[in-house]
C-alpha cells in the first residue's frame, strides 16, 4: 500500500480512538531504519506512523550541510517509493519542532504540501509537530493557531505539546517535576483557541508525567489517568460527549512504561505513541554484538587484511534492521494495534 493519504490518516485515528488502541511512532533516521519501522508494522499487520526529527532531518541532510529539509524531503520522496511494497499504511510525520527551527524545518515542509495540494496532489507528510512546550501556554497556542490554519489548508494533521515533557529531546530539555502535567484549564485553553475539531484536526501531546530517553519502570511517575479528567473537563464546558472524548492524545516519552500504564493511557484517549530511545536500541545492539564478535574481522589487525564479508555494513545492517523491526512489531502487540491494519 503507499503512504496513506489524508483520508485513510484520518480513518486511521479515528479507528484507533474508537477501538482504545494507537499507532507506535516510530522515529527514523535512514533508509535503512524506514525499512525496519516498514518491516515491523508489516510483520504485525499493523498501520502505523513513520516520524523525522529535527535532528533526524539534520543528519538525513548529510554532515556537509546538514539541512533539515533536504534531509527530511528526501527521505519522504523515498518513502514514498518504497512504501508501496509493505501491504500497511504509513503516515509520515515531523517530531518535535520547537520555535527557533519553525522557519527552518516546519513551515518549509509545509510550503512544499501547500504547493503539492494546489497541484491536485496529496502532501508530502500527513503530519507536523508544533513543539511549544518551552514557551508560555498563550504564546504557544497563537503559534499553534497560525499552524493549525495552515495545516488544514495543506490537509496535514498538526501534533501541538501545550505542557513540558521532562528529560531532553532534540536539544529542548525540560525539568522532572510537578511541570510535567498538565491541567484541565490548560485543557481548555487549549480548545478554545484551536477548538475542537472545526478549525483543523489536532493531536494533543499532554504531559502526565511523560520523560524523554531512558529510565526504568518505577522512576518516573505516570499518571495516565489524567488524560480522562482533560477529556471529561473539556466535555463538559463545551458540552460535548465524555466518551470517547474530544482530544486525540500523543503519548510521548514512553521508553520503560509497564504495560498496564500503556493500556491505561489507551482506555484514556491516546491514539499515536512516540518510541524512539527502544528502537534505537534495538537496532544499535545487534551490530555491537557482530563487531565483538568478528574483532579480527572488522578490523585490519597486526597488518592483516580483515575479513570483507563480516565488515560489509550489509552483513551487521541486516541484522540491525531484523532486530529493530522485531521491537516495532512488540510496540505495535503493546499498542494493541497489531492485527487492525485498514485493509
Amino acid at each position: 500500500m503507499p503512504i496513506a493519504t489524508p483520508e485513510v490518516y484520518n480513518e486511521m485515528l479515528d479507528r484507533a480512538k474508537a477501538g482504545k488502541f494507537a499507532y507506535p511512532a516510530i522515529n527514523v533516521t535512514s533508509s535503512q531504519t524506514l525499512h525496519a519501522a516498514l518491516r515491523g508494522f508489516a510483520e504485525a499487520e499493523s498501520d502505523g506512523i513513520v516520524q523525522i526529527s529535527t535532528g533526524g532531518a539534520e543528519f538525513l541532510g548529510g554532515q556537509y550541510k546538514k539541512d533539515m529539509v533536504t534531509g527530511a524531503v528526501a527521505l519522504a520522496e523515498y518513502a514514498h517509493i518504497v512504501a508501496e511494497k509493505y501491504d500497511v499504511n504509513v503516515a509520515l510525520h515531523t517530531d518535535h519542532c520547537p520555535k527557533d527551527k519553525l522557519d527552518g524545518y516546519v513551515r518549509p515542509l509545509l510550503a512544499i504540501s501547500e504547493e503539492r495540494v494546489r497541484a491536485g496532489r496529496n502532501p508530502l507528510f500527513q503530519s507536523h509537530m508544533w513543539d511549544g512546550s518551552a514557551e508560555t501556554l498563550s504564546d504557544n497556542l497563537a503559534i499553534a493557531q497560525e499552524l493549525l490554519e495552515r495545516t488544514r489548508a495543506a490537509k496535514i494533521i498538526l501534533e501541538v505539546e501545550i505542557t513540558p515533557t521532562g528529560g531532553e529531546e532534540d536539544g529542548v530539555s525540560h525539568e522532572i517535576n510537578d511541570s510535567l502535567y498538565t491541567t484541565v484549564d490548560d485543557a481548555i485553553r487549549t480548545a478554545e483557541a484551536l477548538g475542537l475539531g472545526e478549525k483543523g484536526r489536532y493531536l494533543l501531546a499532554a504531559s502526565f508525567g511523560n520523560v524523554h530517553g531512558v529510565y526504568k519502570p518505577g522512576n518516573v511517575v505516570l499518571r495516565p489517568e489524567l488524560l480522562k479528567e482533560l477529556n471529561e473537563g473539556v466535555a463538559a464546558k463545551f458540552g460535548k460527549p465524555a466518551s470517547p472524548g474530544p482530544f486525540d492524545f500523543v503519548f510521548h516519552g514512553g521508553s520503560g512504561s509497564t504495560e498496564q500504564e500503556i493500556h491505561t493511557a489507551l482506555e484514556n484517549g491516546v491514539v499515536k505513541m512516540n518510541i524512539d530511545t527502544d528502537t534505537q536500541y534495538a537496532f544499535t545492539r545487534p551490530v555491537a554484538d557482530h563487531m565483538f564478535r568478528n574483532y579480527d574481522g572488522v578490523l585490519k589487525v597486526d597488518g592483516e587484511v580483515g575479513n570483507k564479508k563480516v565488515y560489509d555494513p550489509r552483513s551487521w545492517g541486516k541484522l540491525a534492521e531484523a532486530s529493530m523491526a522485531a521491537r516495532v512489531v512488540e510496540a505495535c502487540r503493546h499498542l494493541r494495534s497489531t492485527g487492525t491494519k485498514i485493509k
